[in-house]
């Protein structure tokens, strides 16, 4: 049986759909699965030992269709739901099934903050769409395979105090409104106690540098001499207020591809993220997740899926959520769903003596 799942975007939502490529591929005994997306996420797709074989939209709708129409599909599983994939399928003229955006309900939450939402994970949702060919939640998570060439080797590429165990930190998101202030990022490093790697794609790097330099400065900072105090009977000081860990922060935003990324990921002591294709790619390695949450809510359905994760967002604001995406900048202007987040952590405890 020969089979197509069709998702043009984004990185994290075609890490969501892994679960249905791998049952489809595990489940239906003889199952020839294709997947078909955008270029820019070709090596998602490639790197995928359950796809045999991947189609992207490189041209015209219609060129890709007479691509698709060549390989004589029986079923198309879609995963996408939009205007392009319904004109596929037409073309297609193959038995199909589609997952449910729940996009009206979406709205209802969005414009009247009125939840109507199921608590459905979108994994479990996908799979909805796959349940007429048989197929069925096989409890084993999300898949992100790393290619042997992209394993990172922290004793070259990463400096020595960061190769005995880091945080890794996805400071990076599609919209601003889904990403926390600089300010805000540089506070939230500091109360991590232990190596900070900053992921993200080469526009993030700007960020990152001025987190890298905010820690830098504090290190350089001398520290205060110790005042001499009066020599009297009646002068009792004030014991010192313990001050916070200097945080070490390395700054690896646009220095590796995603796959790279991946593995500095997955060798993580734990990871910070914003609603973003790297949360997603930690939830594949199991990985215990910090996640930040803006103008989107977990209630959307992806919030990290089968792994550990506390979610930091501010709960009740009135205006939240704005959008079931996200914005340039915050349409009320406070932007109080990222700058009042609380920061009070329950960190896991170090290892290897950090």
């Amino acid at each position: 049986m020969k089979i197509l799942i069709l998702r043009f975007s984004s990185i994290g939502d075609i890490v969501l759909t892994t679960p249905v490529v791998r049952a489809i591929r595990q489940q239906l005994p003889g199952a020839e699965v294709h997947f078909c997306t955008k270029p820019a996420y070709r090596g998602l797709v490639e790197s995928n030992p359950y796809i045999k074989k991947g189609h992207y939209l490189t041209g015209s709708l219609r060129e890709l269709a007479a691509e698709l129409r060549a390989e004589q599909f029986d079923y198309i599983v879609d995963l996408h739901n939009n205007l392009r994939t319904s004109l596929l399928k037409v073309q297609l003229r193959v038995p199909s099934s589609s997952f449910d955006k729940l996009n009206l309900r979406k709205w209802l939450l969005v414009r009247f903050k009125l939840n109507r939402l199921p608590h459905v994970h979108i994994v479990d949702r996908y799979l909805a769409a796959a349940a007429p060919l048989g197929v069925h939640n096989d409890g084993q998570g999300l898949d992100y395979f790393i290619p042997e060439k992209d394993e990172v080797d922290l004793a070259t590429a990463l400096p020595a105090g960061f190769q005995r165990g880091y945080v890794a930190f996805a400071i990076g998101a599609q919209h601003a409104t889904k990403r926390l202030p600089v300010e805000r990022i540089i506070e939230l490093c500091g109360k991590l106690g232990r190596p900070v790697v900053l992921l993200g794609g080469p526009e993030d790097e700007s960020t990152g540098h001025v987190v890298e330099l905010a820690f830098e400065k504090q290190a350089a900072t001398p520290t205060p001499p110790t005042p001499q105090l009066p020599d009297s009977p009646y002068y009792f000081p004030k014991p010192p207020s313990p001050q916070a860990p200097k945080a070490l922060i390395y700054n690896a935003c646009g220095k590796f591809n995603l796959h790279q990324s991946a593995s500095l990921v997955r060798q993580a002591q734990f990871v910070v993220s914003h609603d973003t294709g790297l949360m997603h790619i930690a939830a594949a390695f199991k990985k215990e997740i910090f996640s930040v949450w803006g103008n989107t809510v977990p209630a959307f359905g992806m919030y990290p899926y089968r792994t550990e994760f506390r979610v930091l967002e501010v709960e009740g604001l009135a205006c939240r959520p704005c959008s079931k995406i996200g914005f340039a900048q915050c349409p009320q202007g406070h932007f109080k769903c990222m700058r009042e987040i609380s920061f009070n952590l329950n960190l896991p405890p170090l290892r290897d003596g950090r």
